[in-house]
C-alpha cells in the first residue's frame, strides 16, 4: 500500500513537474517579443515628441512674428497721427501769416489811399503838379552815385512786388531800395522803419535825385521809395502795380532822407 501510495505521488509530481516545464517555456517565447515592440514604442514616441516639439516651436515663431506686426501697426499709426496732427499745425500757421501779410498790406494800402485822398483836396488836382502842397521836385538832374540809384530802380519799373523780396525778378519796397544803393556801394538796413531814419532827414520842397521818400513817420515808416527827379519817384508799391514810376502826387510821402 506504501508503495501504492509513493508511486502516486511521484506521479503526480511527475505530472506537475511537467507542467511546469511546459508552463515556464511560453513565458520564453513572449519574452523574446517584448524587446521589438518596446523598441518600436519608444521611436514613436521619440517621434511624437519631436513633432510635438516642432509644432510648439512654429506656433511660438508664428506668436512671435504676429505680435511684432501688431506692434509695427500700432507704431506706424502713431507715427501718422502725429505727422497729421504736425500738417495740421503748420497749415494753421501758414493760414494765420497769410492772412496777417494780407492784413497788413491792407492797411498799408488804406493809408496811402487816404494820404492820396487827403493830398488831391489840399492840392485840388491828381496831376504831376504839386500846387500848394509842400512838396517839391526840387534838383531834376541825378549825378554820380544819385544818377546810378535813380538809373537802377527805373530799370526795375514793370517787375513784380512779392512781400520780404529783394530781387531781381520782384522786391518789396524796402528790398527795392537796398538794392538800389547797394549798386553804389552803400549798406542801407533792410526794413522801411531803419531806412526811414538810415540818413540826413530833408523837407519834401528840398528834394533830389536819390533821395530815400518814406510814408508813414521817420522810424516807423510802413512804405518807402526812391524819388528820381522831376517830380517822380519809383517804388514797389503792392502786388497789384509791383514796381511803378509815378508822380508825387500819386501817393504823397510823409518825409525823405538823403543818403548820399
Amino acid at each position: 500500500m506504501r508503495a501504492g501510495v509513493a508511486g502516486g505521488v511521484l506521479s503526480t509530481l511527475a505530472v506537475a513537474g511537467a507542467s511546469g516545464s511546459a508552463n515556464a517555456a511560453e513565458p520564453v517565447t513572449q519574452t523574446l517579443e517584448l524587446p521589438i515592440l518596446t523598441a518600436d514604442l519608444a521611436a514613436q514616441a521619440a517621434q511624437s515628441a519631436d513633432a510635438t516639439q516642432q509644432a510648439a516651436a512654429d506656433y511660438e515663431l508664428r506668436a512671435a512674428r504676429d505680435a511684432a506686426a501688431a506692434e509695427a501697426a500700432k507704431e506706424a499709426k502713431a507715427d501718422l497721427k502725429e505727422a497729421k496732427q504736425k500738417a495740421a499745425e503748420a497749415k494753421k500757421k501758414a493760414e494765420q501769416a497769410a492772412r496777417k501779410a494780407a492784413a497788413e498790406r491792407a492797411s498799408r494800402d488804406t493809408e496811402r489811399a487816404t494820404l492820396t485822398a487827403t493830398a488831391s483836396v489840399d492840392t485840388g488836382s491828381d496831376s504831376g503838379d504839386t500846387g500848394g502842397s509842400s512838396v517839391s521836385t526840387g534838383t531834376s538832374a541825378a549825378t554820380g552815385s544819385a544818377a546810378a540809384v535813380v538809373s537802377f530802380v527805373q530799370a526795375q519799373v514793370g517787375k513784380a512786388y512779392v512781400s520780404g523780396a529783394t530781387g531781381p525778378s520782384a522786391y518789396d519796397c524796402s528790398g527795392l531800395v537796398q538794392a538800389a544803393f547797394k549798386q553804389v556801394g552803400v549798406s542801407l538796413p533792410r526794413v522801411s522803419q531803419d531806412q526811414s531814419v538810415a540818413g540826413t532827414q530833408v523837407s519834401l520842397d528840398n528834394l533830389q535825385p536819390g533821395d530815400i521818400l518814406y510814408w508813414g513817420g521817420a522810424g516807423s515808416a510802413y512804405h518807402v521809395g526812391v524819388y528820381i527827379g522831376d517830380g517822380q519817384f519809383v517804388g514797389a508799391q503792392n502786388s497789384s502795380t509791383g514796381v511803378v514810376q509815378k508822380s508825387l502826387s500819386y501817393d504823397p510821402p510823409s518825409g525823405a532822407v538823403r543818403v548820399l
